[in-house]
């Protein structure tokens, strides 16, 4: 494999200015929509706010225990590609805590005791910090990336829509549990070709100050899924946009409950009372939950979650 040399990808752009495609700035993604519900941050009472601390303190072993995992503990590209799908696998992606007024709290041991204690998941903010703790704990270095989600007409949401992760080993890779149905193992930043996993390629392209994360399905058209930059952040840099996630009407995380993760041969999916179940090969089958019973099975049985009544 000939590797290109790594992306340029770099942009520092101070907090402050953040705000601006969180108040009506069509560029930014959100557009007039968003200026009717922001800033949300200011609204929200200030001990109902997210906590953001990170104080990686994670215990390894009740970790990999929770995603089944076995293997080397060495950090190695090896390693961060067996750990990668291990968490999909066992973590859902799931936005359950909104629907409950669940405090969503970016901080580590309180994300374990969610996600490994209490055997919950999490999105991107809870389950990409918790997995960069871990794999901190286990030798690794990790940094915290600001994305921009793709939109329709190639927009895309303002930063800190989503938190992805970058790790240095002899080479950079964006490694992420927390997109969904995305790619699986993690990718190389200093490559500039094609990247096939499976069904899907993704390749990772440098256009102007941004690295655009591309995917695309066999034959089809390259779609973008997400850009951006290498400049490390921390829990605190993402709460104007968690709170925003978890509260707002525009939010499509407050559109409808969601439980998905991946499996050995494709996805589970429990979007509100269909419980979908696909397979590579573009296989899908579908059953509609009718009551709340069958609800809460579906949750245990398909994704070990209990909520709390």
């Amino acid at each position: 494999m000939r590797r290109s040399p790594a992306p340029l990808c770099i942009r520092t752009r101070p907090l402050s200015q953040i705000s601006n495609g969180l108040n009506g700035n069509s560029e930014a993604g959100f557009g007039d929509s968003a200026s009717r519900g922001w800033p949300l941050l200011l609204r929200v009472p200030a001990e109902k706010r997210p906590i953001a601390k990170d104080n990686r303190r994670v215990n390894i072993d009740a970790y990999l225990q929770r995603i089944n995992y076995h293997g080397s503990r060495e950090p190695s590209a090896a390693t961060l590609r067996a750990l990668q799908l291990a968490h999909l696998q066992s973590v859902p992606f799931e936005n359950l805590s909104i629907y409950s007024n669940e405090p969503i709290v970016l901080e580590d041991e309180a994300l374990f005791e969610k996600v490994v204690l209490r055997r919950r998941g999490g999105f991107c903010y809870e389950l990409n910090g918790l997995f960069a703790a871990l794999l901190r704990a286990l030798g690794f270095e990790v940094e915290m990336l600001s994305a921009e989600v793709a939109k329709a007409q190639g927009e895309f949401t303002p930063e800190f829509a989503h938190m992805t992760l970058m790790v240095t080993l002899d080479q950079p890779w964006l490694a992420d549990v927390g997109f969904g149905d995305s790619f699986r193992e993690p990718l190389l930043l200093d490559f500039a070709g094609e990247q096939s996993q499976g069904e899907r390629s993704y390749k990772i392209v440098p256009m102007e100050n941004y690295c655009i994360l591309m995917q695309r399905d066999h034959s089809a058209a390259w779609e973008p899924q997400y850009r951006f930059t290498l400049q490390p952040y921390n829990y605190a840099d993402y709460e104007a946009m968690c709170v925003y996630q978890a509260t707002s009407p525009e939010s499509h995380f407050t559109q409808k409950r969601i439980c998905t993760r991946t499996t050995s041969e494709g996805r589970l999916t429990l979007s509100e009372m269909r419980l979908i179940t696909s397979t590579f090969g573009h296989e899908r089958q579908e059953r509609t939950l009718t009551t709340a019973e069958e609800y809460e099975l579906a949750l245990r049985e398909q994704f070990g979650i209990v909520m709390a009544k």
